[in-house]
């Protein structure tokens, strides 16, 4: 009872076709890497604002250590 296999992406390629047709797939599918690429990198720099708060908090401990 796993993922899609062979079939089943076959079976949804088809039902896209029927459903959008041939000249409206190659849009739906831009902007859908468009839509990831963003999200992509937008979840991108909020890894790298935690990491930069990460770093922050570290050195405020070393410093109030050395104090």
């Amino acid at each position: 009872m796993g993922g899609l296999g062979p079939m089943s992406i076959g079976l949804i390629v088809v039902a896209a076709l029927l459903i959008f047709g041939p000249k409206k797939l190659p849009e739906l599918g831009r902007a859908a890497g468009n839509t990831l690429r963003e999200f992509k990198h937008a979840t991108k720099g909020l890894a790298e604002d935690d990491d930069d708060d990460d770093k922050k908090k570290k050195n405020q401990n070393t410093s109030d250590a050395d104090k």
